[in-house]
């Protein structure tokens, strides 16, 4: 029987032949893809919230980007949403215009210092409902130093549980690796999002991070499911960006999130405001996407 590794595996090979292209080159499957949504329906009670990881061992395929703007997308439904940046980089506490670097208390003081909890390090944004704990380079330490602690797979996890009651979602962005950080982040979670660029060689890792979430459901988080894979980067324009795409639908079908992130200069703007899509340009198809994503996201 052939399991999520193997269907993985199979999206990465080779293609015979050039003429196999010539589908996907004819139109594009994203929008092939794309229906209307449901209006989610409004809360009457927040929480305890549920966890997502948006996690992808390859850097710079949108992990921190989405995470930002989905989380804001959120907020417009009413939902409270908490942001974890689990990535020593700080590059989502950066997106979101907090001076983390300049911070005293960040997420590793919540993960190392049993008196620190995550509410005495969390911060607000300038969006309503939207929660971030920061993080800065004192993080890569924690790799280190948590490998001799008791279940130091379940940290994370043993944190969030004083905070998990104030919010409808907890997203955390996780490192561009698979080490004790994101393995923490993925015992933790309920789901896990994989933003994946469509370009071949994004491709390669893919196998073995659902091995690895396969791995960490087998042995420490048995609720663990994968949330979607969700399309970034997205041009319509290129066959080979097409022909990518259908690959990955062709082997995780609906675990594709039917949203589709299409590359846009809106999205390194925004970083330099340090602000979401949602805010900086609420009328642009990026924030028109994230709102489909969160969408779906609140459909599951």
């Amino acid at each position: 029987m052939a399991t999520r590794a193997d269907a993985a595996s199979a999206v990465v090979r080779p293609h015979d032949s050039g003429r196999e292209m010539g589908a996907a080159s004819r139109q594009d499957p994203a929008r092939v893809r794309q229906r209307p949504l449901p209006e989610p329906k409004p809360l009457t009670e927040h929480g305890p919230a549920r966890i997502i990881a948006m996690c992808n061992q390859k850097g710079g395929v949108g992990k921190t980007t989405s995470t930002i703007n989905l989380g804001a997308a959120l907020t417009e439904y009413g939902r409270r949403v908490l942001l974890i940046d689990l990535d020593p980089q700080g590059a989502l506490s950066v997106g979101l215009g907090i001076p983390a670097q300049n911070m005293d208390r960040t997420i590793y003081n919540a993960l190392m210092e049993r008196q620190t909890t995550l509410a005495d390090v969390r911060v607000p944004t300038d969006i309503p409902g939207l929660d971030l704990v920061p993080s800065n380079i004192d993080l890569s330490a924690a790799e280190v130093q948590l490998v001799s602690e008791v279940a130091r797979e379940q940290t994370l996890l043993r944190v969030l549980a004083d905070v998990r009651n104030d919010y409808d979602y907890i997203l955390i962005d996780c490192q561009p690796s698979l080490g004790l950080l994101t393995v923490n982040a993925l015992t933790a979670a309920q789901g896990v999002i994989i933003p994946l660029e469509c370009e071949f060689f994004s491709l390669r890792g893919v196998a073995l991070l659902v091995d690895t979430i396969d791995k960490v459901k087998e042995r420490l988080n048995p609720s663990l499911e994968i949330s979607g894979i969700l399309a970034t980067m997205y041009d319509s324009r290129t066959v080979h960006c097409r022909e990518v795409f259908s690959r990955v639908v062709e082997a995780f079908d609906d675990t594709v999130f039917k949203t589709v992130i299409q590359r846009t200069v809106r999205f390194p703007e925004t970083t330099v405001a340090g602000q979401p899509i949602t805010t900086w340009a609420p009328t642009s198809s990026g924030a028109s996407a994230y709102r489909d994503l969160a969408k779906e996201v609140l459909a599951l």
